[in-house]
């Protein structure tokens, strides 16, 4: 077996597809740097990202599977599923195999299946840090965004925001995956920033305006006053609302 192990970027993954099929490997696995592990029976070969080979995979699946496959495409390479690049890799084999057709439309595969489960879910999680995430004031005059989503959404939801916010500076940190998106009214740029992999609620509470602190103040104690308890329906609240995007909203806080 021939395993090809790339940089765990999206450019990457198509670089080792490409490579695939240039010196056709026939018992191949595709793994990123940091599922990669040596072994005996397997040929490791390390794979730079090439963005002229990747710009020719994204045009040959584009010409037979359009633009909404690309995006389906990403869209499961974002879900982070450790099956991702095996099951894109026999998407792409299935596509180049029939030609003529939209493989993708083809539910009857198993792999096609699987990547629109994945690609459901990866929409849901982006749709729902739409809904879910909140923007803090800082003493700087940044509003500032951590999140924590099951999949790497980050560069999903990019334009939302910019279109929403447009008239001031903010920064959107995924602490789970160490990095985030910075908005200067102007552009948006992709960053890292070097602190611990989440910011502490005493730490981030340091460099908050004091206006944002009292107006969390003020919408948590709205919130509190405006709840009538009689009508509490917890069932109901957390069907819409799951439990693991409360730590985005203001009123679900203790300050």
């Amino acid at each position: 077996m021939t395993i090809l192990f790339y940089d765990k970027t999206f450019e990457g993954f198509l670089t080792a597809v490409f490579e695939v099929f240039e010196y056709k490997y026939s018992d191949v696995q595709i793994v990123h740097e940091g599922t990669f592990q040596n072994s005996f029976f397997a040929e490791p070969i390390e794979i730079i990202s090439n963005p002229e080979k990747a710009d020719r995979v994204l045009k040959r699946l584009e010409k037979q599977l359009e633009k909404d496959g690309i995006q389906q495409i990403l869209h499961a390479f974002l879900s982070e599923n450790a099956d991702r690049e095996k099951i894109l890799l026999q998407i792409v084999n299935y596509a180049l195999n029939h030609p003529n057709q939209n493989i993708l439309k083809d539910f009857s595969n198993p792999d096609v299946m699987q990547l629109s489960k994945l690609v459901k879910s990866v929409h849901r999680e982006s749709h729902r840090m739409k809904a879910f995430i909140r923007f803090e004031l800082l003493k700087d005059g940044l509003y500032f965004a951590e999140i924590f989503p099951d999949f790497d959404v980050l560069t999903l939801i990019i334009t939302h925001f910019k279109n929403r916010y447009q008239d001031q500076k903010w920064l959107i940190y995924d602490s789970k995956r160490g990095y985030g998106v910075y908005y200067d009214l102007t552009s948006v740029e992709i960053i890292s920033i070097d602190r611990p992999s989440s910011f502490g609620e005493s730490q981030k509470n340091e460099l908050l305006d004091e206006k944002e602190l009292n107006y969390q103040k003020l919408w948590i104690e709205y919130f509190d006053h405006t709840n009538i308890k009689e009508r509490k329906n917890d069932k109901l609240h957390v069907q819409h609302v799951p439990k693991r995007y409360w730590k985005y909203l203001t009123e679900k806080k203790i300050l």
